[in-house]
C-alpha cells in the first residue's frame, strides 16, 4: 500500500470519528494559539515600551538621586542631587544642549468641588525642549516666573479636561496645599510612560515647588529628584554621560560608590527590552507545555483507537497488509490531527492578537517565526507521540485479532 492510499484511509477514519478527532486536536489548538498569542503580545509590549521611550524626547539622559538599587529598596528618594548640580552640568558639559531639573511629588489638587491626587512636577522652562512637550493653550512658565517664585501652573491635557470640561482653564486657579496657583497654560496630549499618565501631571516653577509646596530640605541647595538632559545629538550621548558622571563625582567629592545614577534612553530601553523578552520566553514556554499535553492526548487517543480497531487491523493483515502499512496509517492519522490542530490554533492565536491590539494600547505583532515554529513543533509532537501506538498496531498478531471477530 502506498503513502497516498494510507493518507486516504487515515483521513476517512478521522472524518468518521469527528467528535473524538476534535477533542484530540483541542490540546494542540490551545497550545499553538497560546504560543503565537504570547509571542505576539510580548513583541507588542516591547514595541510599546520603545515608542514610549522615544516620546520622552530625542537623546535624553537622566540623572537620578541615589543609585538605582537605593531607589528600588528605599521608600524615600535619596537626597543627593541639587539644582546647583544641574546648573554646573549646563555650564561645564560641552556635549549637551539643555538641562531641566525636576522635583516630583504627589499632591491633592482641588478646584471647587473637584479634587484629585496627581503628580506635580516642579521644573524650569527648558523642560519643554528637553522632554519634547508642546503647549496647546496659553504658555509655559518663563525664567522670570522661576526667579520670582510665581504661583503659576501648567496643566497636562487630561487633567485640564478632568477639572474644566468644556471650559477654558486659562486664568482660573487650582489649590495645592492651601496655595492658589493660576493656570497659565495647557500642554498637548503626550500619553502614558511606563504606566505613568503624563497628561495627568501638573507643572509649576521649580522654586515654587521647592519653597512653597514640598519645602527645601537640603542644606546644600534646592534638592531635586531627577535631572533631565538633552545631548546635542545621538553621537554625543556617550561622551555626555561620561562627562556628567565625572563632574558629579568631583562636585560630590566621591571616592567610592556614586550617590547618583546616570542613564540614557538606550540604557533604560535595553533593560525594559530584556525584561519583556524574558517574560515573552517564559510565557511562550508555559504555553508550550500545553503543546506537550496535547501530544500526550494524541498518544492516548491513538492507543484507544488501536484497542478499538483490533478487528480491523487483524482483517487487514490477514488479507496481506504489511506492518509498514499499518504503521504508516496510524502515524499519518496522528500527524493529521496535530497539523490540523496547529492550523486551527494558528487562526485562533492570530485572531487573539488582533483582538488584543484593538482593545488595548499594545500593538502586538504576528510573528511568522512563531507560527512556523508552533505548527512545526505541533506536527513533530504528533508524529513523535504517534510512534508508540502505531508500532503497537503494526505488531498486533493477526490471529489474535481475528479471534475477537
Amino acid at each position: 500500500m502506498n503513502i497516498i492510499e494510507s493518507f486516504r484511509m487515515a483521513t476517512a477514519t478521522l472524518v468518521a470519528n469527528k467528535m473524538r478527532s476534535s477533542l484530540t486536536m483541542l490540546g494542540i489548538v490551545i497550545g499553538n494559539a497560546s504560543v503565537i498569542a504570547m509571542v505576539g503580545i510580548g513583541e507588542g509590549a516591547k514595541n510599546l515600551a520603545s515608542e514610549q521611550f522615544e516620546s520622552l524626547g530625542p537623546n535624553v539622559i537622566f540623572v537620578g538621586a541615589g543609585t538605582q538599587e537605593e531607589r528600588r529598596t528605599t521608600f524615600n528618594t535619596p537626597q543627593t542631587l541639587v539644582w546647583e548640580d544641574a546648573i554646573a552640568i549646563k555650564e561645564q558639559v560641552p556635549s549637551i544642549r539643555d538641562v531641566a531639573p525636576q522635583i516630583a511629588a504627589n499632591q491633592l489638587i482641588t478646584y471647587r468641588n473637584r479634587n484629585a491626587s496627581e503628580q506635580i512636577i516642579g521644573t524650569t522652562p527648558e523642560y519643554l525642549t528637553v522632554r519634547s512637550f508642546e503647549v496647546d493653550k496659553g504658555r509655559f512658565f518663563s525664567s522670570i516666573d522661576v526667579k520670582r517664585n510665581r504661583r503659576v501652573v501648567v496643566l497636562g491635557a487630561e487633567i485640564a479636561d478632568k477639572f474644566f470640561p468644556q471650559q477654558d482653564p486659562l486664568g482660573k486657579k487650582i489649590r495645592v496645599k492651601n496655595i492658589n496657583l493660576e493656570i497659565i497654560g495647557v500642554l498637548k496630549a503626550k500619553g502614558a510612560f511606563l504606566g505613568q499618565n503624563q497628561d495627568l501631571t501638573v507643572y509649576v516653577p521649580l522654586t515654587t515647588m521647592a519653597n512653597q509646596i514640598v519645602g527645601n530640605t537640603s542644606p546644600y541647595g534646592t534638592q531635586v529628584t531627577i535631572i533631565s538632559i538633552a545631548a546635542k545629538d545621538e553621537d554625543s550621548i556617550r561622551a555626555a554621560k561620561l562627562q556628567i558622571e565625572n563632574l558629579l563625582r568631583l562636585r560630590h567629592k566621591i571616592t567610592g560608590k556614586d550617590d547618583f545614577s546616570v542613564s540614557t534612553q538606550k540604557d533604560v530601553l535595553q533593560i525594559v527590552g530584556t525584561i519583556t523578552s524574558g517574560l515573552t520566553v517564559l510565557l511562550a514556554a508555559i504555553a508550550g507545555i500545553s503543546l506537550l499535553v496535547g501530544g500526550i492526548g494524541v498518544m492516548n487517543i491513538m492507543l484507544v483507537a488501536v484497542s478499538e480497531r483490533t478487528k480491523e487491523i487483524g482483517l487487514r493483515k490477514a488479507i496481506g497488509a504489511k506492518e509498514g502499512d499499518i504503521l504508516w496509517q496510524f502515524l499519518i492519522e496522528a500527524t493529521i490531527l496535530s497539523a490540523a490542530g496547529g492550523a486551527v490554533g494558528t487562526v485562533v492565536g492570530v485572531t487573539g492578537i488582533i483582538i488584543v491590539g484593538a482593545l488595548s494600547p499594545l500593538a502586538p505583532t504576528i510573528s511568522p517565526v512563531a507560527i512556523v515554529l508552533a505548527v512545526g513543533v505541533s506536527g513533530a509532537i504528533g508524529l513523535s507521540f504517534g510512534v508508540f501506538p502505531a508500532k503497537a498496531a503494526a505488531k498486533l498478531d493477526p490471529i489474535v485479532a481475528l479471534r475477537s471477530i
